[in-house]
Order: structure tokens, then C-alpha cells, then sequence
């Protein structure tokens, strides 16, 4: 998995081209692929324990998409199980007065994971780039600096032992369209939908260009992007669980040794 709709450093970036509906690892088997997740489940569960036990080492999780492009689905679904007390959802919305009297990443680097933690973003410091950029909130000149000083963030994080991965969940506007009917479908749902996400829809090629361009100019060696098709739900859950569980078996965690020797310790 580890190049799997992973976009390469450098490399030029065509969403347009990108299928959301693809489900190569499964051949499209919707059957097999919801089969094979909790066994994907107990693995993360697993490896999750482990680090933090270990304590060690510290996983950041950025999930980025369009809305209703399956964010909470994922954190939900991928994460079933996993303990949560090793686990952090930093969800970034718009930000308050407070926030945005500092710089823009100030209300970010204090959600970053702590050695054996995973942290998750739920949205996160690239909306700095993008609704910012869509919604000319700031001017070009100071959002396009942004790119470099993210990159030079996320290089500072991982120096420091953090290992990132960015998951940008590629839905179709044809599907949004049926998200959104189904939250004004089923009444305990509707809650979720807001007449402001319409006015973001109407920006979607806008929203889409910016995406792009974030692609291209912030998946690096150190914090890549993985562009997940993300129409078929169950597919997506399997793409994103792969990408962490084999990540951190890449980090080689070793569960501790007990502080003293246990070996005559008997519970009577």
C-alpha cells in the first residue's frame, strides 16, 4: 500500500482524472472489501495499543475533503474499537477572534499528537489554503506564502519524531449532491446541513483548483497527500485503515519491558 494514491513529491496533479469511484483493491467486490475491515480493525487496535505503551512514537492523522466527503464516516469507521484514550480528534472550524489575532498556524501546533498518541485532524491548517484562498478572505500574496511555511511546519514535526500522513478524500460532485439529499432526507440527520454548504458548492471548481494546488505543493517526502476515491464509503475505509496499519508497522514499536522483574509475582 505504501504508494497507493499517494502523489508524489513534485508531481503534477489532475483530480479530474482521479476516479472517485475506484475500488482497484477489491475489484469493485463491495462484499470483500466490508469483510476484510475488521480484521483491519483489531490490527489498528493492536498496533494502537502498542504505541502507546511504547511511548515513543507520535502519528498525525489530516483528513481533508470537500463537505460531506466522509470525514466523520472515516474517523468513526477506521477507528472502531481503538482505545480511545490513545487517540485525539482536533476538529478546526472557523477560527475565533482569539485565533486569528495570532498566525495561522498558532491554534494547530498545541493539537499536535504527544509521543504515543495518534491524533486526528478533522479539517485542519490547510484550510489556510483553501477556503481562505476561495473565499478571498486573505490576500494572494500572504495565502501563497502559506504553502512553504506548512511544508516547513509539518518538517519540524516530524524532525521531532512525529510521522504524518495527509488523506484528501476525493468524492464526485454528483455524489455530494446525494449526501446532502440524504441529510435533508432523514430528519435526525438534518442537522448537519447547513443553506452555507450550498453557497460552497457553487464554488466547486474553485474549491477543486485550490485543492490542487495544495496536492502539489505540500505532499513532500516527509508529510505525504494521499488522494483517496472516496464515493464508495466501504472502499474508502479500507484504503485509509492499510495506509495507517502499515505505517505503523513501519515504526517498528516494541511493546516495553516491565519496570522490575515480575517473574515471582503471584496473584493469590
Amino acid at each position: 500500500m505504501s504508494e497507493t494514491y499517494r502523489v508524489a513529491p513534485g508531481s503534477s496533479v489532475d483530480l479530474s482524472r482521479i476516479d472517485t469511484r475506484d475500488g482497484a483493491l477489491f475489484a469493485g467486490d463491495k462484499a470483500a472489501g466490508k469483510l476484510a475491515l475488521p480484521a483491519l480493525n483489531e490490527r489498528l487496535e493492536d498496533l494502537q495499543e502498542k504505541l502507546y505503551a511504547e511511548g515513543k512514537h507520535r502519528l498525525l492523522i489530516v483528513l481533508q475533503a470537500m463537505d460531506a466527503g466522509g470525514k466523520d464516516g472515516t474517523i468513526r469507521h477506521v477507528f472502531d474499537g481503538v482505545n480511545p484514550a490513545g487517540v485525539q480528534v482536533a476538529a478546526f472550524k472557523a477560527p475565533t477572534p482569539k485565533e486569528l489575532a495570532h498566525d495561522f498556524l498558532w491554534r494547530v501546533h498545541a493539537q499536535t499528537p504527544a509521543r504515543g498518541m495518534i491524533t486526528i485532524f478533522n479539517r485542519s491548517h490547510y484550510e489556510d489554503v483553501l477556503v481562505v484562498r476561495v473565499k478571498g478572505l486573505v490576500p494572494e500574496e500572504r495565502w501563497r506564502k502559506r504553502y512553504g511555511h506548512i511544508n516547513d511546519f509539518e518538517r519540524l514535526l516530524t524532525d521531532e519524531g512525529t510521522t504524518i500522513l495527509k488523506f484528501f478524500l476525493h468524492i464526485s460532485k454528483s455524489e455530494q449532491a446525494e449526501r446532502f439529499q440524504a441529510r435533508l432526507d432523514e430528519p435526525d440527520k438534518r442537522w448537519k446541513f447547513r443553506k452555507g454548504d450550498l453557497d460552497d458548492r457553487a464554488l466547486w471548481d474553485e474549491f477543486q483548483a485550490a485543492y490542487t494546488e495544495m496536492l502539489e505543493r505540500t505532499s513532500t517526502a516527509w508529510a505525504p497527500w494521499i488522494v483517496v476515491p472516496a464515493d464508495r464509503k466501504w472502499y474508502r475505509n479500507i484504503v485509509i485503515s492499510r495506509h495507517i496499519i502499515d505505517t505503523l508497522e513501519g515504526l517498528g514499536i516494541q511493546v516495553p519491558e516491565p519496570e522490575e522483574d515480575l517473574s515471582d509475582v503471584v496473584i493469590e
